[in-house]
């Protein structure tokens, strides 16, 4: 079905709107999958906060205009779905990632984070970023280290103190 031009900048609006907040997108050809498979990753999607969108390549190629995605306009070609990361930079390649895995007809094309373009082998590494969560919690635990080593240390001591002195108790009870 063509759409008319109101239609057509609606979808540049909606698109360059999401490109200018979003993390990191990557770029998938569809080609093969049936309507349910489709309806079955936009809810994936959805659940996993990433923007999922099937558009012209013209129109897409306008939306990123001015935006760090604009490096996507060269590689945008053939029937391609467009993953945006909206919460964490590794929610597209997850997603595109884990559905690939039991469609092969989903195959990622390119990915673009920072503003760079990369091919799709750098899929894995970009779906292997923390999530945010994640990433708090790995800082946590790397604040955290210090102060326990030194809480540890201080109590050293003391705790062989007591080692001590137990040894020597069970020395004199064995003896006697």
């Amino acid at each position: 079905m063509a759409l008319n031009i109101e239609q057509k900048k609606a979808v540049v609006a909606e698109v360059s709107e999401v490109a200018k907040t979003a993390l990191s997108a990557v770029a998938a050809e569809y080609r093969g999958l049936t309507v349910e498979q489709l309806t079955d990753l936009r809810v994936k999607a959805r659940q996993g906060g990433v923007y999922l969108k099937v558009a012209k390549n013209t129109l897409v190629r306008r939306a990123v205009e001015g935006t760090e995605f604009e490096c996507l306009s060269d590689a945008l070609t053939g029937p391609l779905l467009l993953a945006f990361s909206m919460e964490d930079p590794g929610a597209a390649a997850r997603l595109v990632k884990d559905y690939a895995k039991e469609h092969e007809l989903l195959v990622a094309k390119t990915v673009a984070i920072g503003g760079q373009l990369f091919d799709a082998s750098e899929l894995e590494r970009l779906s292997k970023l923390p999530t945010r969560d994640q990433a708090i919690a790995m800082l946590m635990g790397v604040m955290k280290a210090p102060i326990e080593k030194f809480v540890r240390t201080l109590q050293e001591p003391h705790a062989k103190l007591v080692r001590t002195f137990a040894a020597v108790r069970d020395a004199k009870q064995a003896t006697a």
